[in-house]
């Protein structure tokens, strides 16, 4: 339970079950409203572990403060971010970036009203808080409020002030004074003065209830005498005449009071009373016309706290239409602080509080500032140089627009939203209790007087606005109650005690929820609790009671409201519901003598309850949460589940179970018969401390099979290896299936088990029982498992004799029954004799063993007539020998054998011990199954260090002995490791392998990068000849390759590569060599010869062969030609490029010209589309008249018709077409975009600068007052402005090539918290800001000369410009036009590209129009057919 400063105590003068009637009626305010404050305080300073969330950076003193005029006259920066306006107010060491959690208060609704934010939604908070507010009317005063309009003409009621008293005042200008039983004591004024005054606008009562001052709508101020009613002043002259007094507060000292008036401004009145004469003096704080207040706060303190070291200052809060401040009014006038508000709503109220609260042991006051949205709490101390600091708190943001704010005591709040619904909310956890619709009110609004109507409207339209939703004067807070005056009505509201709080969920039936809000009591966890006093157990022990008392209830409710008749599973449901609840409360309470007692007999009388009680006990009972039940319930719960047939949930119970209260025997029978072992084992041990007879009986199920050589079921193979942890566990020390065995039974049950287990002979035994059943019976059922029970249970023996002496019997044992008998498989007999080869090797071992033993081991595991388990025994041996057998055997006789067995790996292990290691490549190249790790283990012993030179030198002579079978079994492994380790000697390798098809295989995975073999070519040195070795093979083997290879490898010549193609008469790689050694021509000669010949092939072929493939040839291979011809006519001239397109062109046409002479072929339009396909792609390189020339004087075309080359003649000219469209469209394209950017450029670049305010921002002086001093100003394009004297004094020049430029020092300066980056540009209300670090050309108006002189053009870009052109770059969306032009240059500049070429294939084509998505077509001519 937080210790919260609450009010309590309420409940002692108000009853929790009194009605809100009787409440009105009687409604003792004074007794209630002296407890709360004092309590409150008591408990502030109790409170020790206050949660507030300390993100706080220190607000340091000011050497000079600046005026109230100067902060005033500031104008509202909106481009400021949220934080204090001067930045050399901000000790920037200690601000925790946390603590702002927007940069500015309205950047997360962007200015949008509409959409404010709702995301901060809370669950329903009535389920969970329940009732927090209880909310009356005052009957009393209200009526006479309504009869008082009536009978005295006293108007409307416009404000109300509580102390002890409650005093209303009325629009024909009366105040109504009631006491504490709402009775009326005084009626001040009267309406002739009310006729002169007008309404009253503004109340306050001094600390002692003594004095009463109204504020008049007219401007007026009087004070009355509350004892007895006099007027002791009446003041007109205090502050501007034909302004209304919007407040008026008493301080602390009772000479001294603050008024506001609708002009904005604010007055400090003293009364002084000379020679009996009463006086007033008055002081403008400031004036109106600098900026409007529109809100004031004194601080009070309450009378423990009037030696509080804050309240020397008499501390005053104001809120004007831009910022708060905070001054001191003593002991001289002193500003403490200045906090912009941000962007807001400019109608939304700005609204103030103060409170003391208790911070880190220490109390202090705190301010609730808002405007709008967000509530800021500013933490207020003096420190001990006796100045103020201010520190940030936690920030509350709402997603509605604040009316009214109000402290109920320092952990809860109580806002008034815009549409007069109230929220409590609880402050550090911001968590929002309760919301009260509260428009029967009718709430009193001041706007008249804001409007100040009374002396004909003179107010600015801004606090006129502000005025539409004030209500100040109609709210009043007094000792944790709050009044609401209506227009017919007063209304209290005050914080419910928790019992009233409870009862109140319990009247609406809400029985769960109460309990869960009592429970939150219980803990401490609960908000804005009041009436629980004392320590915690005293507090807890009070809810405990009130719990049991609804836990009660609530069991007679659940057998009350249970369905009679219908579905069992109805009833079923109900209790579940309801069971579990009582159940949950009961154990958290620990009250389980209610739970057992009253609540199961109660529940007990329906046999559904009584189901669903007993299951909900379940989870606690396993969880252990839940010990020490009653013997009844117990056996009810047994009975229970196995009714139900659930017997693993009675297993699982059994186990947590005390079980010694009940029938034994009976539960062990059912155990048993439902196979519950687990449970079974546990009552023998827990109920009757006997550990054996468990074991026996599981003995008799598994031994006969076992014997019988049968395999087993799977439900005896689950007793089987029970039995085997429950033995390891009662060796152990461990009880089973949970916990421990009591100590001091432990060696006695330890003996008993041994005994158990070397016994000669079973209980009942038939004769022809083999001796030693049991040991017997576990080596068959899991020999290395009861091993390992065995071992462990050795390690735990301590060196007494009695321990000794079992572990040799055992050990005798089990090579009795292991040796003399045949039926265990050899890997349980090496089970055996690894066990026995780990005691032995112990440095402590008092064992022992017959060494013949292990030699006969070793002859039935190496014995080669059974080749079945060959693997196993090999592993067997293995485990044997490093268990620290190997100490048991000859190692030569041992060698011997293994390699007569084939046991490649026990050969590895004994020359692993006498560094053998070049034998150990033998074992592995022998051993079919690990062959291939042979190369890791050959890598391993070279390259790990430790291994000396003469062992690494045998293991690389090995190596090199067996390269062949090496490459045989994995080339690109063997490849890998002669690139490693015997790169010197790659040439005795080759000559090593005769074999080609290996030594093609070996060169491949060596030299081919593709392979996968990941060597550092520039480490591995081959020879040139090594190389061509490889390409040679390569012809030979596999043909088609041969170009991407040569693609890819390094280190070849070319001349003698080209030989060894054109030995193996590869066409289309010589091509590739003589390209690529830059014979063009030649390259081009051959490709051209394959081409020619595959056309003779089609046209001599008859119909029966393959078209269609030949016809691919003829493509593919013109393709490649074409390619040829493109890649490389960029460096040729006129003549040489001719001299390559058009014997190609003559090529395919020939065909054609045959065809005309001879019959038809079969390909006429193929041939012709190809043709087509060479004239496009010839176009980019070759002039058209040359190409259309070579046409018509070729003899074919030059004798025939114009018709039979109209086709490709046609075809050239949509080409031409085509590019002279797309060529004009770009150039087109490219000038609008020119021009565009230019015109943009140019308008920044001339666009003039506004400065946002006429104050230089360092000085804050007006630039105007100094300018005897003839200094420059200095304008920004962000619109700061400064004089150039202080900008120099603040070194914010930047030298750039001998000339000065300024920077801005407010958004240059690294004080600033939301820094941004040198060039970024944030986007705010959809217009581009430039960003914060600008340099700009200076403005001088000096003299009135207000031109602004421009820096001299310079060859490079000055900042401003880069700035411009960031700007224009970032107008772009999407990819530019540019960045599409230059891409498409670059493929031209690199080869051509032809949209309409034809097949794009080749390798030539890679431009974006082989894009899939890419689109570009400019509507080209109709394509005509001839």
């Amino acid at each position: 339970m937080e210790n919260e400063p609450d009010h309590e105590n309420v409940e002692q003068n108000l009853c929790a079950k009194t009605t809100e009637e009787e409440l009105s009626k009687s409604f003792n305010l004074e007794a209630s409203l002296s407890k709360f404050s004092y309590i409150d305080l008591d408990k502030e300073l109790e409170f020790k572990n206050d949660l507030i969330d300390d993100k706080e950076f220190d607000i340091p003193q000011v050497d000079t403060p600046p005026t109230l005029e100067s902060i005033l006259n500031e104008t509202d920066d909106e481009e400021e971010s949220f934080v204090l306006e001067d930045p050399t107010l901000l000790n920037i060491d200690t601000i925790d970036s946390h603590s702002y959690d927007t940069s500015s208060v309205a950047s997360s609704d962007s200015g949008d009203r509409t959409n404010l934010k709702r995301k901060k939604k809370l669950p329903d908070s009535f389920s969970l808080h329940g009732s927090v507010m209880r909310h009356s009317l005052l009957k009393g005063i209200s009526a006479q409020i309504v009869s008082a309009a009536d009978k005295v003409d006293a108007g409307l009621p416009t404000a109300i002030a509580v102390s002890s008293l409650i005093a209303v005042g009325t629009s024909h200008g009366l105040a109504l004074i009631f006491d504490q039983n709402q009775a009326l004591r005084l009626c001040l004024g009267s309406t002739s003065v009310g006729g002169q005054y007008g309404a009253i606008s503004a109340l306050s009562i001094n600390n002692d209830c003594s004095r009463l001052l109204c504020g008049f709508a007219k401007g007026q101020i009087t004070m009355w005498d509350l004892a007895s009613g006099k007027l002791l002043r009446s003041i007109t002259d205090a502050h501007p005449p034909g302004t209304a007094i919007l407040h008026i507060k008493f301080t602390d000292d009772p000479t001294l009071a603050i008024c506001n008036d609708s002009g904005g401004s604010v007055f400090e009145l003293t009364f002084k009373r000379v020679m009996g004469v009463r006086t007033c003096e008055s002081r403008c704080l400031f004036s109106g016309s600098k900026g409007e207040v529109c809100c004031i706060e004194p601080l009070h303190s309450k009378p423990e706290l009037k030696d509080h070291p804050i309240t020397q200052f008499s501390l005053l809060a104001m809120a004007s239409l831009t910022k708060i401040l905070v001054i001191g009014l003593k002991p001289s006038l002193k500003v403490w602080m200045t906090f912009p508000y941000g962007r807001m709503d400019p109608s939304s109220v700005p609204l103030l509080a103060w409170h003391f609260v208790a911070v880190h042991n220490y109390v202090n006051p705190m301010l609730a500032f808002c405007r709008g949205d967000v509530v800021h709490f500013l933490l207020v101390k003096r420190d001990e140089s006796g100045a103020i600091h201010v520190t940030k708190q936690k920030h509350l943001h709402l997603y509605y627009d604040l009316i009214n704010f109000t402290w109920i005591n320092s952990r809860t709040v109580v806002l008034l939203d815009s549409v007069e619904k109230l929220h409590v909310i609880d402050r550090q956890t911001q968590e929002e209790l309760e919301t009260v619709e509260i428009s029967e009110v009718q709430l009193v609004y001041n706007s008249s007087h804001f409007k100040s109507l009374a002396t004909g409207g003179n107010v600015s339209q801004a606090l006129a606005l502000v005025g539409e939703k004030a209500c100040y004067q109609s709210i009043s807070s007094y000792g944790g109650q709050i009044f609401y005056l209506g227009t017919k009505s007063v209304y209290v509201m005050m914080l419910r005690s928790w019992r009233e709080r409870v009862d109140h969920l319990l009247k609406q039936d809400c029985l769960t929820e109460a309990l869960a809000l009592a429970w939150s009591f219980h803990e401490g966890k609960a908000k804005a609790v009041v009436g629980l006093s004392g320590d915690a157990n005293k507090r807890k022990a009070v809810v405990a009671d009130r719990m049991v008392e609804i836990l009660f209830h609530y069991a007679d409710r659940a057998l009350k409201k249970c369905p009679d008749q219908g579905k069992i599973q109805v009833m079923e449901q109900h209790f579940q519901d309801m069971v579990p609840v009582i159940v949950d409360y009961c154990l958290l309470l620990e009250r389980k003598d209610l739970l057992f007692s009253q609540m199961y007999d109660k529940l007990s009388e329906n046999s559904v309850a009584k189901g669903v009680f007993l299951e909900c006990l379940e989870p606690y009972i396993l969880s252990d949460k839940l010990v020490g039940m009653t013997p009844q319930v117990m056996k009810d719960l047994i009975v229970h589940f196995q009714d139900k047939k659930l017997m693993e949930n009675v297993e699982a119970l059994i186990v947590h179970m005390d079980i010694t209260s009940l029938d034994i025997q009976q539960v062990v029978l059912m155990c048993w018969e439902n196979r519950l072992y687990d449970a079974m084992i546990y009552v023998y041990n827990r109920g009757m401390n006997e550990f054996i007879s468990p074991m026996e009986k599981l003995f008799r199920v598994i031994a006969p099979p076992l014997n019988a050589g049968r395999t087993l079921t799977d439900e005896q193979v689950v007793m089987g290896n029970k039995l085997l942890v429950y033995i390891s566990c009662c060796l152990a020390g461990r009880a089973y299936p949970l916990g421990d065995i009591p100590e001091d039974l432990v060696p006695l049950v330890k003996n008993q088990v041994f005994e158990f287990l070397i016994r000669l002979h079973s209980a009942e035994a038939s004769p022809e029982e083999e001796i030693y059943p049991y040991v017997r019976t576990l080596l068959h059922f899991d020999t290395r498992e009861f091993l390992n029970v065995l071992a462990l249970t050795f390690e735990d023996f301590k060196n007494d004799k009695q321990a000794v002496e079992y572990q040799q019997r055992i050990v005798d044992i089990l090579l009795k029954v292991m040796v003399e008998n045949s039926d265990f498989t050899p890997s349980q007999v090496g089970c055996l004799f690894t066990f026995l080869a780990r005691q032995l090797a112990k440095p402590d071992n008092t064992l022992f063993v017959n060494r013949t033993l292990f030699d006969q081991v070793l002859e039935f595991l190496c014995s080669p007539d059974d080749d079945s388990r060959h693997s196993e025994r090999q592993q067997v041996l293995l485990e044997l020998l490093q268990a620290g057998g190997i100490v048991q055997f000859e190692e030569s006789r041992l060698i011997r054998m293994a390699e007569k067995a084939e046991f490649y790996q026990i050969c590895e292990f004994m020359y692993e011990r006498e560094h053998q290691y070049d034998k150990i490549i033998d074992c592995y190249l022998r051993d079919p199954l690990r062959e291939e790790e042979v190369f890791n283990y050959i890598h391993n012993i070279l390259s790990i260090p430790g291994h000396s030179a003469e062992e690494k030198q045998s293991v690389w002579q090995k190596a090199m002995d067996h390269i062949e079978e090496l490459v045989s079994l994995r080339p690109c492994k063997a490849a890998e490791l002669v690139a490693i380790h015997f790169s010197e000697q790659i040439e005795t390798v080759i000559k090593k392998l005769q074999n080609q098809v290996l030594l093609f295989k070996f060169l491949r995975s060596l030299l081919d990068p593709r392979e996968g073999v990941h060597v550092h070519q520039e480490l591995v040195q081959i020879s040139p000849c090594v190389t061509e070795q490889f390409i040679e093979l390569l012809c030979q083997f596999s043909p088609n390759q041969v170009i991407e290879t040569l693609q890819v490898l390094e280190c070849y010549r070319l001349e003698e590569t080209i030989q060894i193609t054109q030995k193996y008469q590869l066409h289309e790689v010589t091509a590739y060599l003589l390209e690529k050694k830059g014979d063009i021509h030649g390259a081009f000669l051959i490709m051209l010869k394959r081409l020619q010949s595959k056309l003779q092939e089609i046209t001599h072929q008859d119909e029966k062969t393959k078209e269609e493939l030949s016809l691919k040839d003829v493509e593919d291979t013109m393709v490649e030609t074409i390619a040829l011809c493109q890649r490389n006519s960029h460096n040729l001239n006129q003549q040489q490029r001719e001299a390559l397109w058009f014997p190609l062109l003559e090529a395919m046409m020939a065909p054609q010209k045959l065809s005309g002479s001879t019959a038809p072929h079969l390909h006429p339009e193929a041939l012709k589309s190809l043709t087509m396909q060479v004239l496009n792609s010839m176009a980019a390189f070759i002039a058209l008249p040359s190409i259309l020339q070579r046409i018509l004087q070729d003899p074919v075309y030059g004798k025939g018709k114009l018709g039979e080359i109209q086709g490709l003649i046609l075809g050239m000219l949509d080409t031409f077409n085509y590019e002279q469209t797309l060529l004009e469209t770009t150039t087109s394209l490219l000038n609008q975009d020119l021009h565009w950017s230019l015109c943009n450029l140019r308008a920044s670049v001339t666009r003039g600068l506004n400065p946002k305010q006429d104050y230089c921002s360092i000085c804050l002086q007006q630039y105007k007052r100094r300018q005897e001093m003839a200094d420059e100003i200095i304008v920004f394009s962000c619109g700061h402005l400064y004089h150039s004297f202080c900008l120099q004094n603040k070194e914010c020049t930047i030298e750039t090539e001998g000339q000065t430029r300024w920077t801005c020092y407010k958004c240059s300066s690294s004080n600033k918290v939301g820094k941004l980056s040198e060039n970024s540009s944030e986007v705010k209300k959809g217009k581009t800001v430039p960003s914060q670090v600008k340099m700009s050309p200076s403005c001088h108006p000096s003299k009135g000369d207000s031109a602004v002189k421009k820096a001299a053009s310079e060859p490079v870009l000055d900042p401003q410009q880069i700035q411009a052109f960031d700007q224009l770059c970032r107008l772009y969306r999407g990819s530019s036009r540019l960045a599409l032009l230059t891409e498409l240059s670059q493929n031209r500049s690199s080869e051509s590209y032809r949209p309409f070429s034809g097949s794009q294939s080749g390798p030539a084509f890679n431009s974006i129009f082989q894009n899939e998505n890419f689109q570009l077509q400019l509507i080209p001519p109709p394509v005509t057919e001839d």
